[in-house]
């Protein structure tokens, strides 16, 4: 039985393959092609085209694109059930009589067929239908044949250890979630149960840049390709204006991560406003510049990003007296990198460098590619926005699902790179569990470090006081 090969073999750089047959027209079959590419179809006849037979197996890179955006379309378990049903009664499967030599040449590409699905797109098997089509299916093309079945159990087995770990991971998140509380009150009423900072439990900022690294990739790996286009499901037209997420079992690894972003920036803002003493607080930030700048160099561009932003907060960058300790030469540098002017033109500049760092890598090092999230959830909901779905002759638009498919590839590429640094268990416990401060409590923190300046600052920390002074009355009532 084929390999599923690597995604970094499936999407080369020298481009997208959309070459993928040589119709004698331009139109075959319920598809369009203009030089050879595929343009657009029928959802029907995309569905046959994905189905393979004795004498055609479909290129890989259509599979992806199609199981990827047939989602806009319909559930992923009706496509499931139509590709069963074509498998099944056009290969006659379901007939004892049939040629078993002609089973035995098709059975092997529909095996790698539903492998390659379960790889690529495990989380659609989370629905109970999927599943039990999937079995189905697979249980008539092994039967008879113990190459098959030994496969197939292969396939179904390494299936449910990625539902398993998605589950364990889901479990992880929520129990991280609840443990981390706001800090407003623990501040000002128990200060002396807050003793640890970053730096008590981290002094290396370079460490601390490999330990954001681990959660970075960690969190990455669990984002299924199908959450991009997920997060666009509306309604089809064409689909009795039924939503096609309505029934299904949704993943939060795309949210969880864009949480993840938001914690890191907010828990930066928190240990720089934290410390009483001002050159503790300048201490603080370059010690986070520090961490920002090997971030850079590994290509971690997402906690480089999250930490600029934390500094970039209102109540840290309001600290003059805090700042003018601060060396910021260092600093500036990496705000230039990241400059959301000319559409981040510099930022793109160092990750197109990092990206082909990483497919010439002899390290494992070398291939770490995190992109700014936020960026890449935005390019890509820019490109749906931006095109039809489908055209006016009620034909799936299959060129705009290339350029999509091409975007998601290569995230999937920097997804499956494997952390080369060693974990700390003791730092990554406290990057993801420590309270972090709301921005209220951040805008009072650093309030008490340097003074408000105007009314307006003044008026607002009269209010925080406040608000403070209730939270203790009401804990002291309870």
């Amino acid at each position: 039985m084929p390999q599923t090969p690597p995604f970094s073999a499936m999407f080369d750089s020298s481009g997208y393959n959309r070459n993928l047959y040589q119709p004698a027209d331009d139109s075959c079959g319920g598809l369009y092609y203009h030089d050879n590419n595929l343009l657009s179809g029928s959802l029907e006849a995309l569905i046959q085209h994905l189905v393979p037979n004795v004498d055609y197996y479909p290129d890989r890179t259509y599979i992806f694109t199609f199981l990827l955006s047939s989602r806009l379309f319909m559930h992923p378990y009706e496509l499931m059930a139509k590709v069963c049903h074509l498998c099944v009664e056009h290969q006659r499967l379901s007939d004892p009589n049939s040629d078993k030599n002609q089973i035995r040449k098709i059975a092997p590409k529909i095996l790698q067929l539903l492998t390659e699905w379960t790889e690529t797109f495990p989380y659609d098997f989370r629905d109970e239908r999927m599943m039990r089509n999937l079995k189905d299916l697979a249980h008539r093309i092994a039967s008879g044949e113990e190459t098959y079945r030994k496969n197939v159990q292969q396939m179904i087995q390494c299936l449910i250890r990625k539902l398993a770990a998605l589950s364990q991971y889901e479990e992880v998140l929520a129990k991280i979630s609840s443990t981390s509380t706001d800090r407003l009150t623990v501040l000002k009423t128990k200060p002396q149960s807050i003793q640890r900072d970053i730096i008590t439990v981290c002094s290396d900022p370079y460490t601390l840049a490999q330990q954001l690294t681990h959660i970075e990739l960690e969190r990455l790996n669990y984002i299924g390709p199908e959450e991009f286009v997920q997060a666009f499901v509306q309604k089809d037209p064409l689909d009795n204006d039924k939503s096609c997420y309505s029934e299904r079992k949704k993943t939060r690894n795309l949210e969880a991560y864009v949480e993840w972003f938001n914690r890191l920036s907010y828990l930066v803002a928190t240990e720089i406003c934290m410390p009483v003493k001002k050159k503790h607080r300048a201490r603080m930030i370059e010690y986070f510049i520090d961490v920002a700048r090997e971030c850079f160099n590994i290509g971690n561009f997402n906690s480089l990003m999250a930490i600029i932003s934390g500094m970039n907060m209102s109540p840290v960058s309001r600290l003059k007296k805090t700042w003018a300790k601060v060396k910021t030469a260092k600093f500036d540098v990496l705000e230039h990198q990241m400059d959301p002017s000319s559409n981040f033109y510099n930022y793109r500049t160092a990750l197109r460098g990092a990206a082909q760092r990483s497919l010439t890598a002899h390290s494992s090092r070398e291939k770490i590619v995190i992109p700014f999230f936020s960026l890449l959830i935005k390019d890509i909901y820019f490109l749906n926005e931006g095109c039809a779905n489908r055209l006016p002759n009620g034909h799936v638009n299959f060129e705009k699902f290339w350029e999509l498919a091409k975007q998601v590839s290569e995230f999937m590429t920097w997804k499956q790179v494997e952390c080369p640094f060693e974990r700390d268990r003791k730092i990554l416990q406290y990057l993801l569990t420590v309270p972090v401060f709301s921005e209220d409590a951040l805008y009072l923190a650093s309030y008490e470090s340097e003074g408000p300046e105007n009314h307006i600052e003044k008026d607002r920390w009269k209010s925080l006081r406040l608000l403070l002074l209730l939270l203790c009355h009401a804990q002291i009532m309870t």
